[in-house]
Parts: structure tokens; C-alpha cells; sequence
């Protein structure tokens, strides 16, 4: 699921909860990148099967990330889901961490974020599963910046990156669901093993 500056905030613990589990990210950021879907179409996306697909859909719903899309039903009976909030999330996690429950919450979405971040870098540089049609690139660039220049940056970045997801939302054949992941943050200080 995007997070962006602009997106739906969240204030509650549980949300922050419904958000870490890997396979409710993974329809919020599907519904995302291609508009409403019904739990079938996810389920043929994401290779899970239908009924697995509508129980997370209706665990988000009761979350108040997604809703009913009667505007995209061909009848009374088809369900097809959409996210409440086209613009993604936006998670303060230090301001979550004060509610009752919050540190909870934020250890277990930090560990599945964390993990989740490590399944991207690894994917990136997977030789063995790339797909010849499919383009990758990662980018490192390190920055001179203060505090405000970095806000503004991300918030530039948020707005390209929210431009192009705007004009491709939907499910056209020729298009498949790809991820921008991107950290912007001071330099890291890692050691290499063996430093001192």
C-alpha cells in the first residue's frame, strides 16, 4: 500500500495492525495500482485462493481502508471492493506509539516492514527470477541536504510517483503491478562485519 504524505492518515493502533499483515498490504497496494477489484480478480492476481481473498477484503473493510464499489458491480450481487482512500496511507509512527496499544502495534508493523523491505532489495537483485520483459532498477544517491530540503524532496518524489499511479490506475493486459519502494533518510551508519 502507498504511503504518502497526502494519503488518509491513521490514527489507531489496530489499523496499524490490519496494515503489517504481508497479505493485506499486498490487495491494499493491487487495489492501489489498479482501481476496484472484485476478491476474485485479486485472487487470480496475487495466486491465493477466493475465499482467502474476500476474508482479508472484509478485514480491511472493517478497518475503514476499503469499501463497496456499486458504481463497478454489473448487478446487486457482485461485490467490487475499492480502497476509501485513493491516495494510500500516511503513518506517523511516533504519534501512534502514544496511543494505548501503539508500541504493540508499531513493533509488530516495523518487524513486517522490515522484513518486507528485505524481500524487496533481495527480489531486486535476483538474477535467477527475472523475467527478460519485465525493467528493474535500483538507485543509490547520497545527499547534502537539511531536514526541510529532504521534506520537500519526498514530497516532490510523492507527487511524480502519485502522477503516474493516477494516470496508469486500472487493469489494462499490457500492464503489470510494479512496486516504487523508496527510503530517504540520514545515511545509515553500518559497519561492515569485522570493523571495529
Amino acid at each position: 500500500m502507498p504511503f504518502q504524505s497526502r494519503g488518509q492518515q491513521v490514527h489507531d493502533p489496530k489499523i496499524l495492525r490490519a496494515i503489517a499483515h504481508p497479505l493485506r498490504n499486498r490487495i491494499l497496494a493491487e487495489l492501489s495500482a489498479s482501481g476496484s477489484m472484485r476478491a476474485a480478480d485479486l485472487a487470480r492476481e496475487l495466486d491465493i485462493p477466493a475465499n482467502q481473498a474476500s476474508f482479508h477484503l472484509r478485514q480491511l473493510a472493517k478497518y475503514g481502508l476499503v469499501e463497496d464499489d456499486p458504481d463497478a458491480a454489473r448487478d446487486r450481487r457482485d461485490r467490487v471492493w475499492r480502497l476509501t482512500s485513493e491516495h494510500g496511507l500516511m503513518v506517523k509512527i511516533d504519534e501512534l506509539e502514544q496511543q494505548p496499544g501503539g508500541r504493540a502495534a508499531s513493533a509488530v508493523f516495523r518487524q513486517n516492514a522490515a522484513a518486507w523491505g528485505r524481500a524487496v532489495v533481495d527480489a531486486a537483485y535476483d538474477d535467477a527470477n527475472r523475467s527478460p520483459d519485465a525493467f528493474r532498477t535500483v538507485n543509490e544517491q547520497a545527499l547534502r541536504l537539511t531536514r526541510e530540503e529532504a521534506e520537500q524532496l519526498a514530497q516532490e518524489i510523492d507527487e511524480v510517483v502519485a502522477g503516474w499511479a493516477d494516470r496508469h490506475r486500472g487493469r489494462a493486459d499490457e500492464r503489470a503491478t510494479y512496486l516504487w519502494f523508496s527510503v530517504l533518510q540520514p545515511h545509515p551508519q553500518v559497519h561492515a562485519e569485522g570493523d571495529a
